[in-house]
């Protein structure tokens, strides 16, 4: 709270010299708050990015507070990459490259572990990351070790297997909670089909079970290439010897792919519809709201993330005190853009009692529109933009957490001062700049309204609200329709 919100109040002496309020109560006056520094100055630790001789880019990063390395590999090779009809094979593959090696068997894990190393791997929708963190003095082994994962893998038959049932088992488990459920079927009703966001990004039930570990050695061979990939070396190590690392153990890698091109994203459609996805007897109705965003690399990045900071990014945002504070609807609401290469969704998402859903969408359908007409207050752009200059520099405090800014920083193609620069970027973020964001980027007539809930409670409500024609989406498609859809399209 800024020092102009302080109430402050007159003050006496009493007889004693101690300051006492004006009541006459004789208790102390409370002092007002101490006014708020300026921020000190954050610098983001230095870095040097080479390119080796195999096309591998290498990103260093000294970090000396403490004697551990993180070495992250980012590869082109997330789920945007993948083919069409194999959906889930860029997760499988990231996860399976830990599975055993051609040279040592399947006990690779076990051995990071006796090097007192934690090492991890995943494909996001962009890319497909593996990462270790190890103590200095075992830097060479745990390096020589991860080169053979990158380089060698077996994928066993055994472990595919077992990694596929353990996705399954997260699809049932998702579809059968409410939340899950939701965001499942909303970017299922968002994009078109034969869009690769309308599938969930690890994979259907379908596409995961018709999986072989012949796509998956397919899928590797394609993606990871030194070409596409990028290794980042934070921590503990000089620039020289994690460039000399970098060669000594990757350095023999060869092969070369183009990058992949960003995802189709058009809209299923550009009217508003109201999504019924009937879960009988359920006590409280998940919502989701929105529609098509933008990409990570759209040019009004910084004044968006402050207009959706303002409108639901935030426990103090215009939705979240409007639905929980003001009408009771719910614990939180919040909104909020996913960014990626290609134009990610935009929505708002929260969960109330089921008598109240029709009630909920329309307040968050007012505060989307008065986002676009009303000016924001000079006191919530501050608090906007001291919350997200405030919390950014707390966010790289280990080598991890800078390991994987570097990561996004290759994925998205950002500038190399640009987590130097942001705080500035976005305290020159002026109330027109979000005004205008919102004018640009909010589009009511194109909201898509998604509800999982009782349709005995909910449906006249949702059906009285005016805010489009409502259809039922069954909860248990399976989505060989969209698959074939994508098929025939990629002929």
């Amino acid at each position: 709270m800024s020092t102009h919100d302080v109430h402050e109040t007159k003050m006496a002496k009493s007889h004693d010299g101690v300051a006492r309020s004006g009541s006459g109560s004789g208790a102390p006056a409370p002092l007002p708050r101490p006014a708020p520094g300026a921020p000190r100055p954050y610098h983001f630790p230095t870095f040097e990015r080479v390119t080796l001789e195999n096309g591998l880019g290498v990103i260093v990063a000294p970090v000396r507070a403490l004697p551990m390395v993180t070495v992250m590999l980012v590869s082109d090779a997330g789920a945007s990459a993948e083919p069409a009809g194999r959906e889930g094979v860029a997760n499988l593959t990231a996860r399976a490259l830990l599975e055993g090696t051609k040279r040592r068997g399947t006990d690779v894990t076990e051995l990071f572990e006796r090097l007192g190393t934690s090492i991890g791997a995943g494909a996001d929708w962009d890319v497909a990351t593996v990462a270790m963190t190890t103590l200095t003095p075992r830097l060479e082994e745990a390096m020589e070790l991860f080169g053979e994962v990158i380089l060698d893998p077996s994928f066993p038959e055994r472990e595919l297997a077992r990694l596929k049932a353990e996705r399954l088992s997260d699809i049932l488990q998702l579809t059968a909670e409410p939340r899950g459920l939701a965001n499942e079927m909303f970017a299922r009703v968002l994009y078109e089909r034969g869009s690769r966001y309308a599938r969930p990004e690890d994979g259907s039930a379908g596409s995961v079970r018709s999986l072989s570990r012949a796509d998956v050695e397919s899928f590797y061979a394609a993606r990871y290439q030194p070409s596409v990939s990028t290794l980042v070396v934070v921590g503990d190590v000089g620039v020289d010897d994690g460039v000399r690392l970098a060669r000594s153990v990757l350095g023999a890698w060869r092969g070369s792919a183009s990058e992949s091109p960003p995802v189709q994203a058009a809209p299923a459609r550009t009217s508003r519809v109201v999504h019924l996805v009937p879960k009988a007897d359920a006590p409280q109705s998940e919502i989701r709201m929105g529609h098509v965003g933008i990409p990570r690399s759209h040019p009004d990045y910084f004044p968006v993330l402050v207009m959706n900071s303002v409108l639901g990014g935030l426990f103090s945002s215009r939705i979240n005190l409007n639905l929980r504070e003001v009408h009771a609807y719910t614990y939180g609401a919040f909104s909020g853009y996913a960014w990626r290469k290609g134009s990610g969704p935009f929505v708002v998402s929260t969960a109330v009692k089921s008598d109240v859903t029709a009630e909920s969408a329309r307040e968050i359908l007012l505060e989307i529109e008065r986002m676009r007409t009303d000016t924001i207050s000079e006191d919530e752009l501050s608090l906007a933009t001291s919350y997200l200059g405030g919390v950014f520099p707390i966010r790289y405090e280990t080598t991890d957490a800078i390991a994987r800014a570097l990561s996004a920083m290759v994925a998205y193609g950002l500038p190399g001062d640009y987590f130097d620069s942001y705080r500035d970027n976005v305290r020159a973020v002026t109330k027109m700049d979000v005004l205008h964001a919102a004018e640009r980027h909010l589009h009511p007539d194109e909201l898509q309204l998604l509800v999982v809930g009782d349709p005995a409670i909910v449906r006249s409500p949702l059906e009285e609200l005016d805010f489009g024609p409502l259809e039922l989406v069954p909860a248990d498609v399976e989505e060989s329709e969209l698959e074939a859809a994508e098929r025939e399209g990629g002929r």
